[in-house]
């Protein structure tokens, strides 16, 4: 079985057999935490670094009045705060929404990574893509209207899906409840529902066994204005890349 973080640090940097050897071995030893568990939570001392190998978990934070707001997706290949060892808390939780697979990161295998030139740059551009991601969201969240607030969110999941190749086609799982759906768009759950009916109705998207099928992924991307641009995935210099052809 592929390892979706080699495939994923491979779109950072030119990676050479000996570095996929190392990132290998340091994500082999790895632990099922069950779905909707807390692997962090706020205010907790961080010490190692959680890489997700299977399933999706989410970074979040929690109201006084139980509300929360899920700020980031981590999918299987996803570095769950890189440098967080050098803050003395979490300022925010990290927690599961699927059963997931997770290997731990100590500090001296950090060292080890980033001692590495291509690996850091890798581990670098993860770290961008993530922030890339973050002022998507939050144009997201600011901007656009709720429907196309969804289709964006979903172009997004497909298109990181692809990247590490758990995507067939146009068709990738999406294994969480509407509720989770609410707490990452800061919809309502009601609003949520309203909105994949719409999209279906549309023919934009089809909904089936915790699966979610783009019958025309340009389509889809043309309604809610999504590009890849925040995702950093082509050549700089060629603007072209692995994930090329982009809507197809």
């Amino acid at each position: 079985m592929d390892n979706p973080f080699i495939r994923k640090l491979e779109f950072g940097a030119k990676l050479t057999d000996e570095d996929r050897a190392l990132l290998a071995l340091v994500s082999r030893p790895t632990r099922l935490v069950p779905a909707r568990r807390d692997i962090i939570g706020e205010g907790d001392p961080p010490s190692d670094v959680h890489l997700v190998m299977e399933g999706i978990a989410c970074r979040y934070k929690l109201l006084p009045d139980g509300k929360r707001q899920i700020i980031a997706l981590f999918l299987p290949g996803d570095i769950c705060d890189l440098h967080v060892q050098i803050l003395g808390w979490m300022d925010h939780s990290i927690g599961t929404l699927t059963e997931c697979r997770l290997a731990a990161l100590s500090p001296d295998v950090i060292d080890q990574l980033t001692a590495n030139p291509r690996i850091n740059r890798a581990l670098w551009w993860s770290t961008l893509v993530d922030e890339g991601t973050l002022r998507e969201w939050l144009v997201n969240m600011g901007q656009r209207s709720a429907d196309r607030q969804i289709a964006h969110l979903l172009c997004e999941l497909l298109f990181r899906f692809r990247l590490i190749g758990q995507a067939d086609h146009n068709t990738f799982p999406l294994p969480l409840t509407q509720e989770e759906l609410a707490d990452t768009t800061g919809l309502t759950q009601i609003h949520v529902n309203r909105m994949l009916r719409d999209l279906r109705e549309r023919g934009l998207i089809v909904i089936a066994a915790k699966r979610i099928s783009v019958p025309d992924v340009a389509a889809l991307a043309d309604y809610c204005d999504f590009n890849d641009n925040h995702l950093h995935t082509r050549d700089p210099r060629t603007k072209r890349g692995a994930a090329e052809p982009r809507f197809a």
